[in-house]
């Protein structure tokens, strides 16, 4: 934004950019957001997926678009219900143990995006109301 972005008064005395310049200061912003979105992602992403891994939670099925964003809302909610129901609630780590069991039976991505904004202490109810479309049908109990 050199020489290109005059400044001009307004009747006020207010300085004011011309038309143009804000437009490239504001697609500069949007990339600079953009850029920060997909690094926010790429984190939440490497999480999630050192979570699946340690957690020994199952791969999810679905298109190739919705899973990263699969495996990010399946991690959100588990570890919110984790600290709802058990951190911060009655159960104990038996409790917690067999909702982990139902956890890794729903596999599909799109099950888990579409609970990205349900509570934590939600999961048990949700994960009872799941479908057969939503769980695999390969054994979780490894």
């Amino acid at each position: 934004m050199g020489s290109e972005c005059g400044r001009r008064h307004t009747r006020t005395g207010e300085v004011q950019r011309s038309s143009d310049c804000w437009k490239a200061a504001r697609d500069l912003g949007t990339e600079s957001k953009e850029a920060w979105i997909a690094a926010k992602r790429a984190e939440e992403q490497q999480v999630a997926a050192e979570w699946a891994e340690q957690f020994d939670m199952p791969p999810l099925d679905g298109p190739e678009k919705a899973l990263a964003w699969g495996e990010r809302s399946r991690h959100q909610l588990v570890t919110a219900a984790y600290s709802a129901l058990v951190s911060e609630g009655t159960w104990d780590e038996a409790d917690w143990a067999v909702l982990e069991d139902k956890i890794r039976t729903v596999d599909r991505a799109g099950w888990w995006i579409d609970q990205r904004d349900a509570e934590g202490s939600d999961l048990p109810e949700l994960l009872d109301a799941a479908t057969s479309d939503d769980t695999g049908t390969e054994n979780p109990f490894r």
